[in-house]
């Protein structure tokens, strides 16, 4: 087999026509400077052409469902293996999916509780038994006499597909009416179903009315319902209401019937399982298309949150029902499958779907993620915790022989937690795989088998190779510059000073999820640090009870806080900031210089031009949202969206205006030679020269060459914009505003995508911001952050149900000399 993956001319984004040669069956990490070139070589040059060769492999008729996916701009690929790429925006933000469908441990519990689950009467708790057919047409009789009823067999329940023959069958044998999804339907006629829709065909089977002597009709219409189901439905036409019969399980002292068990009967994103009053979602009077997390929803009051119909939670194996399983965290639920107690019978059924389960849950372990709880929604995962449950997945998928394309995925993780993903990485790599990572931790760099050092700067000034080898290689190598901060040449310095607070605000009494009724000091105008394992409570106590209840009390806001006793100093406090990673829009038209109002200017600048002026153009002319001077081909975008069935969409440029979103009569007018759409398309640093003469357009573009991106286009996609890139977009709209002091800015691991250099860029921001008399506190697990932060609060110990407590607080060196502190241990190191 050949030892190397080699690429030749790869000259995507900023990619300067570069040679690189990558071992197989290693762990490479892809490092430099934010804008270097590192995505670029990874992901849209590598990790893209896998994809493609994948596709063009296919069948010509699976082809005839997917577009073309266009060559990156190589030479040639030589060595590439199938390719997976695991980035932080690969999980499905839904208020429906959560940690346990995303890694399948829920899917396999729907089968578990299906095959040994014990049924119990949800009303008297009693076990459930068969119905034999005299036992439903007794119940049937003794409805009341007059009751106007259809005799319904459900021969497809939520199911996928266009069913032609099934109902062409049912036509033969002399039906002529079904209620399908609800409606009463003629089957007489052809019937087209969408088959990529659930659907429900129930076959009218009879209509009677109640009153002596239907007897033998009604026994004759049961059993030829039977005949077709298990199920009896029994449709009263008065009421508009349906009582189901089942061949498999009655309550014998209640007369409550139970419909079959099958693994659908436990999920909420089926008719089957789902609560009715809440259509599974656990949440009163929303749609799901209208679903936004920020906000606090009223729990559903038909199922307390649960989601699912009080028939499936009447389901369970040793006193837990799916959902409650469910609500363990993954050290949790694996202590339950690791101890369940089963005869020789479950024992056989069960084996491998319980294999299957605690691999995953082991998986999860591996990767420092025991704190989730299985029904955790993926809308409140991180952007690494989302990467490290794929890559649990995949380390449960046992493949060989794969070149596996990983981006920063030890975001999110105390130094503590990335030994144990740095362990994980190592038997994937043992098991004949290739690793390739996109990082700047600096324990991965020195951890990897291979280095390859992009740069020597970002955007344009990016996209050599300007170092390749093992960690001691790049050590030595003069021209790089991780090499420089990895030998100790290089260093972000510890603060000669640290200061002082001049205040506190006092949280008393925090108890929201795991927090353990704390009481925390937060200290005002300096740079606070709150640090601590994954889980242990960082994000609960500053976003969601500081965070809210400023919120509410500063700008009357809606949003419930968590749950805290009292909080002392809301008065001294004019204006909170939060800069997380979420997108800065969500579709392609957002970008930095709509998100900065840097690009009302250009507008305006552009509609001042003579030639525009002539034309009547205003500034509008010159957005591309609206119809006047927009490609209507793309609406915009510049980007055409190709949907790839049984794979990721994916965006191709408009053929129509070739990316540049415009019309032609648009791009006719021209600011210093250049039209709107090559303005778009220079980088920050450029256009910042390019506008030197407009101090207002200047200055917002000089924040955002600050803040580290200068290499960032002005027209970038947001959608294309990583975590770290957004959060810093948003940071810099906020340093351009004019000051107003007693102001807090909250950063959500703002280090996320940032090189050692890019580092002391944010602190350097950071210490602006307090010298201006305003507090920051900072989220991070980053050891060069911290050890740079005036004073620390650490939480702890464990993540999860063990976290919540406040380890330690005070000055990096206090924290450091407490023995019980995580932090502290690995922060000793770094103030040496």
């Amino acid at each position: 087999m050949q030892e190397y993956l080699i690429i030749k001319g790869a000259r995507e984004h900023n990619l300067k026509n570069i040679d690189v040669s990558i071992p197989r069956d290693s762990i490479t990490v892809i490092t430099g400077p934010s804008g270097s070139g590192k995505s670029s070589l990874a992901i849209d040059t590598i990790y893209a052409e896998g994809q493609r060769r994948y596709v063009e492999s296919l069948s010509a008729y699976a082809r005839q469902f997917i577009e073309q996916l266009s060559k990156p701009d190589i030479d040639f690929i030589e060595g590439l293996s199938p390719s997976i790429s695991i980035t932080q925006k690969t999980v499905t933000k839904s208020p429906r999916s959560t940690v346990g469908t995303i890694t399948e441990i829920y899917d396999y519990l729907r089968v578990l509780f299906t095959r040994i689950g014990k049924q119990t009467c949800y009303k008297c708790g009693s076990l459930v038994k068969k119905q034999e057919s005299e036992d439903i047409i007794q119940s049937i009789m003794s409805l009341e006499t007059g009751s106007k009823i259809q005799i319904l067999s459900p021969i497809v329940r939520d199911r996928k597909g266009e069913y032609k023959k099934e109902l062409r069958e049912m036509r033969n044998e002399g039906f002529i009416r079904a209620r399908i999804d609800g409606q009463i339907t003629d089957i007489t006629h052809d019937i087209k179903l969408n088959k990529h829709k659930r659907h429900t065909i129930e076959i009218i089977i009879d209509r009677l009315i109640i009153k002596p002597g239907i007897d033998r009709q009604l026994k004759t219409a049961i059993e030829i319902s039977l005949k077709y189901s298990d199920i009896v439905i029994i449709n009263l036409l008065n009421e508009n209401r349906d009582i189901l019969y089942s061949k498999t399980a009655v309550c014998t002292k209640c007369g409550i019937n139970f419909p079959e068990i099958n693994p659908m009967f436990f999920s909420f994103n089926s008719r089957q399982g789902a609560c009715p009053a809440c259509n599974g979602l656990g949440v009163e009077n929303i749609n799901e298309d209208d679903f936004d997390p920020d906000i606090s929803y009223k729990t559903c009051r038909v199922c307390n949150g649960t989601r699912l119909r009080k028939e499936s939670l009447s389901i369970t194996i040793q006193g837990e029902n799916i959902i409650s399983l469910s609500n363990k965290n993954v050290k949790g639920a694996l202590s339950f499958i690791n101890n369940l107690e089963l005869n020789e019978r479950e024992k056989i059924i069960s084996s491998r779907i319980l294999k299957e389960i605690k691999d995953r849950l082991e998986f999860l372990e591996k990767v420092g993620l025991d704190y989730l709880t299985l029904n955790r929604s993926s809308l409140s995962i991180s952007g690494g915790e989302a990467q490290r449950i794929r890559l649990a997945t995949q380390l449960g998928s046992s493949l060989s022989g794969v070149l596996y394309i990983l981006d920063e995925p030890s975001i999110g993780m105390h130094p503590r937690d990335c030994i144990k993903l740095l362990e994980s990485l190592k038997a994937v790599r043992d098991a004949g795989n290739t690793v390739i990572i996109v990082e700047h931790d600096e324990e991965t760099i020195r951890w990897a088998d291979y280095i390859i050092d992009m740069g020597p700067g970002s955007g344009s000034r990016g996209g050599w190779v300007v170092s390749c080898g093992t960690p001691q290689d790049i050590e030595k190598d003069p021209k790089s510059i991780t090499g420089q901060y990895l030998s100790g040449y290089l260093t972000i310095d510890i603060p000669i000073k640290r200061k002082k607070p001049l205040d506190f605000i006092k949280i008393i009494g925090a108890s929201e999820f795991n927090l353990k009724n704390i009481d925390v000091e937060i200290p005002l105008g300096i740079f606070t640090c709150i640090t601590g394992v994954s889980g242990s409570g960082k994000s609960t106590l500053i976003i969601e009870v500081l965070y809210k209840a400023l919120c509410r009390e500063i700008y009357k806001s809606r949003v419930i806080p968590g749950k805290y006793k009292e909080i002392k100093g809301l008065e001294k406090i004019n204006r909170i900031i939060l800069v997380d990673q979420s997108q800065i829009g969500k579709t392609p038209r957002s970008n930095p210089a709509t998100y900065t109002g840097a690009f009302t200017f250009v507008r305006e600048l552009f509609s001042n031009v003579i030639d525009a002026k002539i034309r009547g153009y205003s500034a509008s002319r010159f957005s591309f949202n609206l119809p006047s001077g927009r490609c209507e081909a793309c609406k915009g975008d510049g980007l055409i969206k190709i949907e790839m069935h049984f794979l990721p969409d994916a965006y191709i440029p408009c053929d129509t205006c070739k990316g540049k979103r415009y019309n032609k009569e648009t791009l006719e007018i021209k600011y210093k030679g250049k039209n709107i759409a090559e303005v778009l398309q220079m980088t920050v640093s450029e256009a910042k020269q390019f506008f030197s003469a407009i101090p207002q357009l200047r200055h917002k573009l000089e924040v955002l060459e600050n803040v580290g991106l200068g290499y960032l286009q002005l027209g970038q996609p947001a959608s294309t914009l990583s975590g770290g890139e957004s959060q810093r977009i948003k940071l810099s709209k906020e340093l351009g505003k004019k000051p107003k002091g007693h102001t807090i800015y909250i950063l959500d691991e703002p280090t996320t995508g940032l090189h050692f250099v890019d580092i002391q860029k944010l602190l350097e921001v950071i210490n602006q911001l307090t010298a201006a008399g305003n507090s920051v506190i900072v989220i991070e697990h980053n050891l060069d952050v911290i050890k740079s932060a005036d004073y620390i609060i650490d939480l702890g110990p464990e993540g999860g149900d063990e976290g919540g407590h406040v380890i330690a607080a005070g000055t990096p060196e206090e924290v450091s000399a407490n023995p019980h502190s995580y932090t502290g241990k690995f922060l000793k190191k770094k103030l040496r």
